[in-house]
């Protein structure tokens, strides 16, 4: 059955959009409000995790019954405001854990290895003059997770063959054989490299601050998570200043990012937030949330619900 009556948050870009056209009529959020007999009918919105949805927009639709993100995250999402009107929130766990920690791995030892300016030592030609500088191992490592949730896990096995010592914090200790810390800030103390795989959102802002990066003095920082677990400026400080060697970002405080210190700072490694961008990831995501709101809108469950 189509739902004409669906608005769609964010782009989704080809071959993506045909497989949201062939099961439902989208409609703008303008299109929608241009039309207030449409927007008296809206029941669904489709977003995705990087698009910001304001509590003021859920006024607008009166009849609206779900918020599908096609993502993980649902920090842009006013979870609370939804929950008080009745609005059931879905999300996409599990289906891109694999594509993230794999993104995750790849920053760690692109950074470690110091890989893209090794690639443009060489398109350059300036191998053919000096030698390039050497790097650093991860082999024998402390790396600390920020977040054991499926993401942090999954970075941690995928750190064990590399021979490193795994500590790890998060809201809880966990049954895993890995050294529990209470805090960031200890757990900083005792890294060589922290990956910070944990949720985005009020309680998690700034997470990591001037004092987790003091505490990490002389290591390396990979944030998979989301960008306002960091405080930014503290970590462009820490960076120019040396007191930290190196981080690779594949999130930021604000997206896309444009006039950053970070742009220019060489011992980053940047990432356009594409951690979980595959076809084969985005398409099983995107296919979660069309059957997320194709259960909500039948008067079903949904397959994942965001719980407050």
């Amino acid at each position: 059955m189509r739902v004409k009556t669906l608005v769609k948050i964010g782009d989704f870009g080809e071959p993506l959009q045909s497989m949201v056209d062939r099961e439902f009529h989208c409609l703008s959020p303008a299109e929608a409000f241009a039309d207030t007999m449409a927007a008296g009918r809206v029941e669904g919105i489709l977003t995705r995790s990087n698009c910001k949805i304001s509590p003021d927009l859920l006024d607008r639709f009166p009849a609206l019954r779900i918020i599908a993100t096609s993502g993980v995250g649902y920090d842009g999402i006013p979870v609370r405001d939804a929950a008080a009107r009745g609005i059931v929130v879905t999300n996409t766990p599990g289906v891109l854990d694999n594509a993230v920690c794999e993104l995750g791995m790849a920053l760690l030892l692109g950074l470690l290895r110091d890989i893209p300016h090794g690639d443009r030592f060489v398109r350059n030609g300036d191998w053919t003059n000096a030698s390039f500088p050497l790097t650093t191992n991860l082999h024998g490592m402390r790396v600390g997770i920020v977040g054991l949730g499926r993401i942090g896990e999954g970075m941690a096995r995928r750190l064990e063959p590399f021979g490193v010592k795994i500590a790890y914090t998060s809201r809880a200790a966990r049954a895993v054989s890995y050294e529990y810390f209470d805090s960031p800030l200890t757990l900083a103390r005792q890294s060589d490299a922290l990956i910070l795989c944990c949720a985005g959102g009020e309680e998690t802002h700034h997470l990591v601050d001037e004092r987790v990066l003091d505490a990490l003095s002389g290591g390396w920082l990979i944030n998979i998570a989301r960008g306002s677990v960091v405080d930014e400026a503290a970590l462009c400080r820490a960076l120019r200043s040396g007191s930290l060697r190196g981080a690779a970002l594949d999130v930021f405080e604000e997206e896309p990012l444009s006039a950053s210190p970070l742009r220019s700072l060489p011992n980053v490694v940047l990432s356009p937030h594409r951690a979980s961008a595959t076809l084969q990831t985005r398409s099983a995501m995107l296919r979660m949330a069309l059957d997320n709101l194709h259960a909500v809108l039948a008067g079903g469950t949904p397959l994942s619900i965001v719980k407050l």
